[in-house]
């Protein structure tokens, strides 16, 4: 082949090596962005485990993410039912937050279980201590609660959770779901299933807690595992599609030099 040909050529590889670049370039923004907007879109105030056995106690965990790119969360509050109400509630202390359950008149009497209640616990509230302790953008803190004993009667409890920040905005996670349908704010929700026997204060609804919490405060096998395999599946994707390129960009220069 001439000096001649090699000179016609070589802009041409040359091009085409570019584009292939670029391509491959955009390939590799496009996986963490779409890895983002799934994790953005999966971060909610949820309650785990998602189900409890009536009549028993169970220990629900909140788990709480930061929405916010620059505020922290300084108060998460939780709304506990008065129509069905518990007829107990203690909290896990949360190092550099304080806890408050707040006890009210119930709109009518209610008996559980045999006793009739008057009031019960209505609300259950966290505080940081200090600014230092919210819990800063990117970051997610879990609060439990040992509550009982789970009503009777129900299918499902709706538990509202008010999400306070450093900068004064207040995110009411209260909207009910709809078919399968996902609201912007839904409410965490507990689905009451009927009662199999077993400890009277529902370690069967504790072990559930700690198997559906997954790797606990290490991260959250929950969230963490379908966000994985969707980012592993768009990686391979992606990189079939650059392999693509680069083959027909070699197709191209063998093709030109010919």
């Amino acid at each position: 082949m001439s000096s001649t040909t090699l000179a016609r050529t070589s802009p041409r590889r040359a091009a085409v090596a570019v584009r292939t670049r670029r391509l491959a370039g955009a390939a590799a923004l496009a996986v963490p962005a779409l890895v983002l907007g799934a994790a953005a879109a999966s971060a909610h105030v949820t309650v785990t485990p998602d189900s409890a056995e009536s009549g028993a106690y169970a220990t629900l965990t909140f788990k709480v993410p930061n929405e916010s790119p620059e505020a922290s969360t300084t108060a998460v509050k939780v709304a506990l039912p008065t129509d069905t109400p518990f007829t107990s509630v203690s909290v896990e202390p949360v190092p550099g937050w304080s806890a408050k359950v707040t006890r009210a008149a119930l709109p009518e009497p209610v008996d559980v279980q045999g006793t009739t209640l008057t009031e019960a616990p209505a609300s259950v509230e966290w505080t940081a201590d200090d600014p230092d302790a919210g819990i800063a953008p990117g970051e997610f803190l879990r609060f439990s609660v040992s509550a009982g004993a789970v009503p009777d009667g129900v299918d499902t409890i709706t538990l509202p959770t008010t999400q306070t920040y450093s900068d004064g905005e207040v995110v009411e996670w209260d909207q009910p779901a709809t078919g399968d349908d996902e609201p912007e704010h839904p409410a965490p929700v507990l689905q009451v299933v009927p009662a199999t026997g077993g400890d009277a204060h529902g370690a069967a609804s504790d072990t559930a807690a700690q198997a559906s919490d997954g790797a606990g405060a290490d991260g959250g096998s929950d969230d963490t595992l379908p966000l994985a395999l969707g980012a592993a599946g768009l990686g391979l994707g992606l990189v079939g599609a650059v392999t693509g390129v680069a083959a027909l960009a070699r197709t191209r220069a063998r093709t030109g030099q010919q």
